[in-house]
């Protein structure tokens, strides 16, 4: 849908400008008249005007969320809020969807609805809840709720990630060494032993080989590794493919661990902060199973929204799925038994929130002497191959 820029007069002569989607400029002026409000200029955006997806980050949502609430407790309008929200936020494109919101809420829509226009910035979990804490006029509390959930989420999503800096980091390092000896240093070796006319040794041959064939055939390497990209990326967009590689993922060693705990903490935390700001249960598990991360563990809550809908507890099919830990299911039965599941479930994502903290300590401690080791033996032994020549020269000398 177009977006356009509109500058209109109100009728104590205040000059207004903002932002709106609508099908034709047309629709955008008869909107604005019914606002009672005297056109001044309608302009359609240019593509590069649009916010993008993926431009707006989740700490300008979280600023943006918190400053919400704290003006609606205070008492201010929502127009008014939104308005000044638009104004402040560093954010270009978060302050152009504001003023698109600001539009839409002052043309008589919620601002749950509003908000749902803007996917690139507002996830399907926080249109719920604000469409929940609309409902119950609790949405002052209910922002404050969404931000304390976005902000952990985001530690947490960060926490993994940055366990995956360093070995990324030392395999792009061990990468770069071992092609410029390929490359450079072993050509010089080689030239050197061609020279002497000297009978080499095995391991000083192979690495010969490898330089050799780096030089000739350094084109077909890239286009392999592009093409294996392009075709791991295509199979993980299918339905199988992703279920494949995503159970492949929590089956890895140390990695898989933190995966899991990540996911079992999200999971909770997700669900429970849903259940507590009003949101019913089913649709709390449909919500939740978007944002899993994980193919497997998305078949598993999306199994437990069935057995919801059946009658049944959430916590048998989660233990079926083999993926959350036993102290898990039977928290939540207890949660279920009891009808307190949002506390149980925030108390398992706290829990779970410093597990992951350990997960990723003991990675690192572990990645770090392995990442060393691989370095040191495989730089280590190229060296050593070419060196293997130089001491028989030396021996036959004497």
């Amino acid at each position: 849908m177009p977006a356009f820029t509109y500058t209109a007069r109100t009728a104590q002569g205040e000059l207004k400008t903002a932002t709106i989607d609508a099908p034709t400029r047309e629709d955008v002026v008869a909107q604005l008249r019914r606002q009672r409000l005297s056109v001044v200029k309608v302009d359609e955006e240019t593509k590069a005007k649009k916010p993008r997806r993926g431009s707006i980050k989740m700490r300008d949502v979280v600023i943006f969320t918190r400053q919400f609430s704290t003006m609606i407790n205070a008492g201010l309008p929502l127009v008014q809020a939104l308005d000044i929200l638009a104004k402040q936020t560093e954010n270009k494109n978060l302050s152009n969807v504001t003023r698109s919101v600001v539009f839409d809420v002052e043309s008589g829509h919620t601002v749950a609805d509003a908000l749902a226009k803007h996917p690139n910035a507002f996830t399907d979990l926080y249109v719920n809840m604000v469409a929940a804490g609309e409902a119950g006029g609790i949405l002052d509390t209910i922002l404050m709720r969404l931000a304390t959930f976005l902000e952990k989420n985001d530690a947490l999503v960060r926490k993994v990630k940055g366990a995956m800096i360093y070995p990324g980091v030392i395999m792009s390092v061990a990468v770069l060494a071992i092609t410029v000896l390929l490359l450079f240093v072993i050509p010089v070796f080689e030239t050197m032993f061609a020279s002497v006319g000297l009978a080499l040794p095995l391991p000083t041959r192979i690495v010969m080989g490898l330089s050799r064939f780096l030089k000739t055939y350094w084109w077909a390497i890239g286009i392999g590794m592009f093409g294996f990209t392009v075709l791991f990326r295509r199979y993980y967009k299918t339905s199988n493919g992703k279920l494949a590689i995503d159970k492949l993922m929590l089956k890895l060693p140390i990695l898989g661990d933190v995966l899991r705990k990540s996911a079992v903490s999200r999971f909770t935390r997700t669900l429970g902060t849903l259940i507590s700001s009003g949101v019913s249960i089913l649709d709390g598990l449909e919500i939740t199973a978007k944002t899993a991360g994980n193919r497997v563990i998305q078949d598993a809550i999306m199994a437990s929204r069935s057995s919801i809908a059946s009658g049944e507890t959430i916590a048998a099919p989660l233990q079926k799925s083999n993926v959350f830990p036993p102290m898990v299911i039977s928290m939540i039965a207890v949660g279920e038994q009891t009808g307190g599941l949002d506390e149980m479930l925030s108390k398992i994502a706290d829990f779970y929130d410093e597990e992951v903290d350990a997960a990723v300590s003991g990675l690192l401690s572990l990645l770090e002497p392995v990442m060393i080791v691989f370095l040191g033996v495989v730089v280590g032994g190229m060296v050593v191959a070419m060196y293997l020549p130089i001491f028989d020269m030396i021996n036959a000398v004497q």
